[in-house]
């Protein structure tokens, strides 16, 4: 066999196979290695998650008219914090603080309050203050009537 023959040939060598899934590996560990993925410190506060509609193991936490409008209410019972930014729009969030995991128990106004170390969240759940640079995780949340919904 010629060289020239060599490079038409269409089987695969182990050194290039080997190679290959080196480099594969490589990049998953220098993407799984890359800001954003845990570390609270991360250039840029990402987007809050969303969240599909609540399934069919929802349950009822609260009245639509338990959760003012421009404000919200802590759920101790579930551990959610639910807001009403404007009229009909519903947030969930688990009651737990972005920045180092202590509980939430306060709104005030428009604000989620963390006590802990000071961290201010919106009603959006998007940080406003303090140490937190990620927002608050979410959870679905859905208007039944009179009933809100969470799955």
């Amino acid at each position: 066999m010629t060289s020239d023959s060599t490079r038409d040939d269409p089987r695969v060598t182990r050194r290039a196979l080997l190679g290959g899934a080196g480099a594969v590996a490589a990049t998953g560990l220098i993407t799984a290695c890359g800001p954003g993925t845990g570390s609270d410190d991360a250039v840029g506060a990402a987007e809050p998650t969303t969240t599909q509609p609540p399934g069919p193991d929802a349950q009822v936490v609260a009245a639509v008219a338990d959760v003012p409008v421009g404000g919200g209410v802590f759920l101790e019972s579930d551990r959610l914090i639910l807001t009403q930014p404007t009229d009909g729009d519903f947030h969930a969030f688990v009651a737990i603080c972005t920045h180092q995991g202590c509980n939430i128990t306060d709104v005030e106004g428009d604000r989620i309050i963390c006590t802990c170390h000071g961290s201010v969240f919106d009603l959006d759940g998007v940080p406003v203050e303090g140490p937190a640079k990620k927002p608050l995780k979410t959870r679905a949340i859905e208007a039944r009537g009179t009933d809100l919904v969470v799955g």
